[in-house]
């Protein structure tokens, strides 16, 4: 080895032998380590961040969604309570009209005759205007007996009819929109057979009412 290789290996151990030296090498390592855990750390943030933009944007839509169909149900059915009111008016003149007699009906002047056909008239356009708002009349005869629109008020003994048929409407019932604004006032038979019974080979089951909106939301 010449004097020369000599002294550089001398250097180099002396170097390596060094505290300060020693302590450098030390702390480039520890930077070197913090840098990848610096680098994992954010990646891992990252992912987060990624997560909570999709939450939020899910939450956002989610929101919208909610938005539009309570701004929808707000314009279908603010006018609930008017017409509600309403249709009080409207049955004051249906009774109006059943409480002529029809031998008045049948020998009535010019004079009671045109007020009768006001008041029919009348009617007439009253719910004509609540159907182009969404107000639809319930004609429950002859559908099965369902407490969600109709309201029983007696029962009528007709053993050729199936038991919970509606037989008789006392008073009209009305939906708007997919909501019951009043259900209809009915009689409904008893003591026929029961719903889905077979008679001489027929079904004799009452056709159902109609579906219940608010009880397919719920399921």
């Amino acid at each position: 080895m010449t004097n020369q290789a000599k002294d550089n290996e001398q250097a180099r151990t002396e170097a390596a032998e060094d505290p300060n030296v020693k302590a450098f090498e030390e702390n480039a390592g520890e930077e070197a380590v913090s840098e990848e855990d610096v680098l994992v750390r954010l990646a891992k943030e990252n992912e987060e961040l990624k997560e909570r933009a999709l939450r939020l944007a899910a939450e956002m839509e989610n929101l919208r969604k909610r938005t539009a169909r309570d701004v929808t149900e707000a314009r279908s059915y603010s006018i609930a309570g008017f017409a509600r009111d309403m249709l009080t008016v409207s049955d004051n003149l249906r009774r109006a009209l059943e409480a002529v007699p029809a031998e008045a009906r049948a020998t009535a002047d010019s004079g009671l005759s045109s007020l009768m056909e006001g008041v029919e008239m009348t009617e007439r356009s009253m719910l004509s205007t609540l159907e182009r708002h969404g107000v639809k009349q319930i004609d429950p005869k002859g559908e099965r007996f369902d407490p969600h629109f109709h309201q029983a008020m007696f029962e009528v003994p007709d053993p050729a009819t199936p038991e919970n048929t509606v037989v008789q409407v006392v008073q009209q019932g009305y939906v708007i929109g997919e909501r019951v604004l009043r259900p209809a006032m009915v009689g409904v038979a008893k003591g026929g057979p029961k719903a889905g019974a077979v008679q001489n080979g027929e079904n004799v089951a009452a056709e159902p009412g109609p579906p219940n909106p608010q009880a397919e939301r719920d399921a």
